[in-house]
């Protein structure tokens, strides 16, 4: 008979870390739904079906459809949402609620359309990539206080790896659940001192699902050590 192909569904994969991890998992003989919220635009590739899909709405039946009912073994949930850095008394709070409700309720929809076909999977996952900038343990150390961070994206990363957490408590034995901080990525939300290639932290995130590290949850740093929650 012949073997299945693996499916990965990645969210923000139109460009920078989401578009690596396209053509990471796409080259190492995955099928891939990549998830855009402005329609793609870059050449189709071999067993890559693409759909246009905005978090902080609801999974449609046109979403479902093109990710079809088979068993999904990866969901990579890296969109992201961040806000400008502001004083204190400038800080808008949609921008905090906007931030929250793709970095945190957006994972959460996707997880709750798509747990039927995770649990299908014999080795599933669910991968939330996060910062370094969602510990509260170094965020209380003072770490990154250096940083001019958004309260935005600290409190909504810091939500998110509290959903990974409450994830992997709800489907332990079932499901892993890590949070994954990529790495000082060279994109267009990175850090000013950011260099690390998005290609190389795609390949660090794949090898991640590979090995036979059966933590859950995690919190992940690539091609480093485990990060303090």
């Amino acid at each position: 008979m012949r073997q299945r192909r693996r499916l990965a569904v990645i969210t923000g994969a139109g460009r920078g870390l989401g578009k690596s991890l396209v053509d990471e998992f796409s080259d190492a003989g995955w099928a891939v739904v990549a998830l855009t919220r402005a329609p793609a635009t870059s050449a189709e590739r071999q067993h890559v079906a693409t759909a246009t899909h905005d978090v902080r709405d609801e999974p449609t039946a046109a979403l479902l459809s093109v990710i079809g009912n088979g068993p999904i073994d990866v969901l990579i949930n890296n969109a992201a949402q961040g806000a400008p850095h502001t004083g204190l008394g400038d800080i808008a709070t949609e921008g905090i609620m906007n931030a929250l409700d793709v970095n945190v309720a957006g994972p959460l929809r996707l997880v709750q359309a798509l747990l039927p076909q995770l649990l299908a999977a014999p080795d599933p996952m669910i991968i939330n990539v996060t910062s370094r900038l969602g510990s509260v343990a170094a965020q209380a150390r003072g770490d990154y206080s250096d940083l001019s961070t958004s309260y935005a994206y600290k409190i909504s990363k810091a939500a998110q790896n509290m959903l990974t957490i409450s994830l992997a408590q709800d489907l332990v034995g079932r499901v892993r659940c890590l949070a994954v901080h990529p790495g000082k990525l060279a994109t267009g939300m990175g850090q000013a001192d950011a260099s690390k290639d998005p290609r190389v932290a795609a390949r660090e995130l794949r090898e991640l699902v590979d090995s036979p590290d059966r933590t859950s949850p995690r919190f992940v740093s690539l091609g480093a050590a485990d990060l303090s929650w």
